[in-house]
């Protein structure tokens, strides 16, 4: 029998572990973090719940950085992502390896370059580390269109 707690948590907030996307950073160099609090933000620039990420434009910062709620909600998170990569952007998105959902199959397979982490990330929590997820995480990267770039050019 799986237990419940695969797939349930107090909070769909799971805060990027800071060795992890200083090492992404060091290959991206993200300009926004587009789900963020400010005491927990990677990038200079970021969007606060307050600010609602799904009804901003990302692509104008370029390189995002994405670790989305991981509720109900993140299929909404995915779309946007692959929305914003169609308009220019590279978003890379830090997500629970959850090939069996409907966000993974509408907004992932065919349109997303996936990386399977090895093991259980230690999550964050008010900047203190946590015990490993109880899931497995991806790596989801989200080209720029092709035709979206060639289109801006001169």
């Amino acid at each position: 029998m799986i237990h419940r707690t695969l797939y349930a948590s107090r909070s769909e907030d799971w805060e990027t572990p800071q060795h992890l996307y200083d090492r992404l950073d060091a290959i991206f160099a993200f300009a926004l973090d587009a789900c963020a609090a400010p005491s927990n933000a990677k990038a200079r620039a970021f969007f606060t719940r307050a600010e609602d990420a799904l009804a901003q434009d990302w692509a104008p910062y370029g390189r995002v950085w994405l670790n989305p709620p991981y509720g109900r909600e993140i299929g909404r998170w995915m779309a946007k992502a692959y929305e914003e990569s169609r308009k220019g952007a590279l978003i890379l998105a830090l997500v629970p390896a959850r090939t069996d959902t409907r966000w993974w199959h509408a907004s992932v397979s065919g349109k997303a370059l996936v990386t399977f982490l090895p093991g259980r990330l230690k999550f964050l929590r008010d900047g203190q580390s946590l015990s490993p997820a109880p899931f497995p995480s991806a790596l989801l990267l989200y080209p720029p269109s092709v035709e979206t770039l060639v289109a801006a050019l001169p």
